[in-house]
């Protein structure tokens, strides 16, 4: 039987074989995984000899790493705006560069007292939970048309004790919105990937995240065109609409924005310099 130390550089060595980036992280971090400790553990105690069966697990957690399986989908959690969330390939890995849309919702919605906001697209839910438990005084309706991500997102409502506050519904975009339902922010991260950049995609990403999450099979615009055009019918006089977007839309979406009932219409850059969102004021008095 191998100890810990001989586990992590086997496991490594398939990793590395495999071209997965940091092999050596992760493979401790799967064996951490396997054997329900910390890393702390497995530094403290290389020379610990795990059961069979823990043994067993790690090397099978390898295996489908290396056959480029996304770390996070083995594990079932991804940590996201300083939140541990619940992860399937039901729904998208959370990404950091998404925290800005977290960042956004919860600087517009401090102070407004009773505000309900809308997620398009909800997904795990990790966008519409983050920003509920930074607006306590807030509440939401988040909407998807996939079934078994509304299962992931209802489960996470209930880890994160907002389940009374995020009420998710299956919807096609706005869809089973009644006419009457005004919010004061709606917010989304939506399929924006052109089908000609999502062939281009890492295998983790393009063979095991949701497909409909990630592209609309075109350019990438098709649902946030439908968004910027029917949001209007949804939100309060002077409500916020945030978009993320790709990387090269930013343009685009602005234009869109521009010919419609919009106003300050801002594209804003993340981490990295890369123009990632897009907001715009719902102006009523250009409401055609």
């Amino acid at each position: 039987m191998s100890d810990l130390a001989e586990l992590i550089k086997t496991g490594a060595e398939t990793l590395k074989a495999a071209g997965i980036p940091e092999p050596g992280r992760e493979a401790a971090s799967l064996l951490a995984f396997a054997i329900c400790k910390d890393r702390t553990f497995l530094i403290a105690h290389p020379e610990n000899v795990p059961d069979k069966a823990a043994s067993d697990r790690y090397l099978k957690f390898i295996d489908r790493r290396a056959g480029r399986e996304p770390f996070h989908y083995i594990v079932g959690t991804k940590e996201f705006f300083g939140l541990d969330f619940k992860v399937s390939p039901a729904v998208l890995i959370p990404r950091p560069e998404t925290e800005m849309l977290v960042e956004q919702a919860v600087d517009f919605l401090a102070g407004r007292m009773g505000a309900v906001f809308c997620e398009v697209g909800v997904g795990s839910g990790c966008i519409s939970i983050s920003v509920l438990i930074h607006s306590p005084h807030a509440n939401a309706v988040g909407l998807e048309i996939s079934d078994s991500a509304i299962v992931i997102a209802r489960e996470n409502t209930s880890i994160h004790g907002v389940e009374d506050r995020l009420d998710v519904r299956k919807s096609d975009l706005f869809a089973s919105l009644i006419e009457k339902e005004r919010f004061d922010l709606i917010v989304s991260n939506p399929p924006y990937i052109s089908i000609a950049d999502f062939a281009r995609l890492e295998p983790d990403v393009r063979e095991f995240e949701p497909q409909t999450a990630l592209t609309d099979q075109g350019d990438g615009l098709s649902v946030i065109r439908r968004m910027v055009k029917n949001a209007p019918g949804y939100l309060k006089e002077d409500g916020l609409l945030i978009i993320e977007i790709g990387y090269d839309q930013a343009d685009e979406v602005v234009d869109l924005l521009n010919g419609g009932p919009w106003k300050d219409v801002a594209a804003r850059a993340d981490f990295q310099g890369i123009r990632r969102t897009v907001s715009a004021v719902f102006d009523k008095m250009k409401h055609w």
